[in-house]
């Protein structure tokens, strides 16, 4: 009788076929975690970058407003009283005068909705140099006014654009159809052709 007795110290396996089957597995991770480690160091670096930047930018807007500070604690001294007032007035004029009716009133058409009219406007010079305008509207609903004040917002023209009052209409304005009326403020930011100077408008 034959028996077959395996005297190997350790049992056999076959390696290739093993490296077949999770050699492209194991590679495929590989190349995935490198991906991974990659970008979270270049999203580290960038982010690093922008905190620098932003650090910066502080850094920047505070001398800004230590220098604006220092410059109006200088114009509010009495010796400057004259030149403080003069230049006050020098500025609001400069914007009224950069005030286009033209341009106001093409710029309310675009959101104007129907059945809704200017009663009257009024520009004035606001807070910061900015331009802000009083405007009253009347109209035959209280929802087309509203409607009005999302477009005014929504507009790259007029910002902050909010109602001061509302009062009932009885009709016996400039037009009968007339129920109610608002009285609105915003800030209106003249578009490019207020910025075009007289030569170049020819």
């Amino acid at each position: 009788m034959r028996l077959d007795i395996n005297l190997a110290t350790q049992p056999y396996e076959d390696a290739q076929r093993f490296w077949l089957r999770w050699g492209g597995g194991l590679i495929a991770m590989g190349v995935l975690t490198a991906g991974l480690l990659y970008f979270t160091f270049t999203g580290w670096l960038g982010a690093r970058k922008e905190r620098a930047m932003i650090a910066q930018y502080h850094t920047q807007i505070q001398e800004r407003d230590r220098d604006k500070a220092d410059a109006q604690a200088l114009m509010n001294l009495p010796q400057n009283a004259n030149t403080r007032d003069r230049s006050q007035f020098l500025n609001d004029l400069f914007y009224r005068k950069a005030f286009s009716w033209t341009q106001v009133f093409e710029d309310l058409e675009r959101v104007m909705p129907p059945r809704v009219h200017v009663v009257s406007i009024h520009p004035e010079l606001a807070s910061d140099n900015e331009l802000a305008i009083k405007l009253v509207v009347a109209g035959d609903s209280r929802e087309r006014a509203l409607e009005l004040v999302r477009k005014m917002e929504s507009s790259t023209h007029f910002h902050d654009t909010q109602i001061e009052q509302e009062s009932a209409e009885n009709g016996s304005g400039t037009n009968s159809a007339d129920s109610v009326k608002f009285d609105i403020s915003a800030l209106y930011v003249p578009g490019i052709e207020l910025q075009k100077s007289p030569e170049a408008a020819r």
